[in-house]
């Protein structure tokens, strides 16, 4: 398992998102939907665009450059030009933490594979 610290439980409130950095060089990006937390890759599949920088309403981010949306829970592309879905974790919360597994895929990712949104 590689485990990369994302944020503190209450660092985030509902609604919320922010970029974290990875030890390899990428970032990730973790939201905060209803209280369930979520992390993808921080970079859009389309543009050069940190999502951390994008809209977040209800289970969707908006690329800030190009306005593509992509499913938070699912990392899945839902509208032009963006095509390629995003890289999603598995996020693993503890009392006080909140942690992406960068070995696994969300477990949303997993069960959507064949399936639109």
């Amino acid at each position: 398992m590689s485990r990369i610290l994302l944020c503190q439980r209450d660092e985030l409130a509902p609604g919320e998102l922010k970029k974290v950095a990875n030890g390899d060089g990428d970032a990730l990006c973790v939201y905060n939907l209803g209280g369930t937390f979520y992390a993808t890759t921080d970079m859009c599949t389309h543009a050069t665009a940190s999502l951390a920088e994008g809209d977040m309403e209800d289970d969707l981010i908006t690329c800030p450059v190009h306005w593509g949306q992509f499913h938070i829970p699912s990392g899945k592309a839902v509208t032009f030009p963006c095509e390629r879905h995003l890289r999603t974790y598995k996020v693993i919360v503890t009392d006080r933490e909140v942690y992406a597994d960068t070995a696994l895929e969300a477990d949303e990712a997993l069960a959507d594979a064949d399936s639109p949104v």
